[in-house]
C-alpha cells in the first residue's frame, strides 16, 4: 500500500499570500479612516453636549460657570467627556465670554492640534 501526501507548493503559498496582502492593502486604509470618522463624530457630540450644558447653566443661574468642573459639581454634566483625540478630560480649551465684564466659560474647544478630514482644525470646532 502506497501512502500519498498532498501538500502545497511554494508557488501556491506565495499566490495565496499575495492575494491576502492585496486584500489587506484595500481594507486597512478604510478601517483607519472609519476610526478617524468615528472620533470626529464623538468630538462633535461631546462639544454639543458641553455647549448645551453651558447654555442651560447660564439660563438657570444668570452667569457662566467659572470652569467646566462647575458643570459637573452642579450636575449639569455627570462627568466631563474625554476628548477622543487626546484621551483626556483635562485638555478642553475654555473660551471666556466676549463681554469682558462677564467671567467664566462661554464656549469650549478641543485641545487637539490636528486637521480634520474636511480640512478644518479640531481646535476651531
Amino acid at each position: 500500500m502506497l501512502l500519498q501526501f498532498s501538500s502545497f507548493t511554494l508557488i501556491e503559498l506565495l499566490v495565496v499570500m499575495a492575494i491576502i496582502a492585496t486584500l489587506l492593502s484595500i481594507v486597512a486604509p478604510r478601517y483607519f479612516q472609519s476610526i478617524e470618522k468615528a472620533k470626529e463624530a464623538v468630538l462633535q457630540q461631546d462639544l454639543a453636549i458641553m455647549r448645551d450644558a453651558i447654555d442651560q447653566f447660564y439660563s438657570d443661574i444668570g452667569n457662566y460657570p467659572l470652569d467646566l468642573e462647575e458643570l459637573v459639581d452642579r450636575r449639569y454634566l455627570r462627568r466631563l467627556p474625554v476628548d477622543p483625540f487626546t484621551d483626556s478630560d483635562t485638555t478642553w480649551i475654555e473660551v471666556p465670554p466676549l463681554n469682558e465684564e462677564e467671567e467664566g466659560v462661554y464656549d469650549v474647544h478641543s485641545g487637539y492640534t490636528g486637521v480634520a478630514m474636511d480640512g478644518s482644525y479640531y481646535e476651531e470646532w
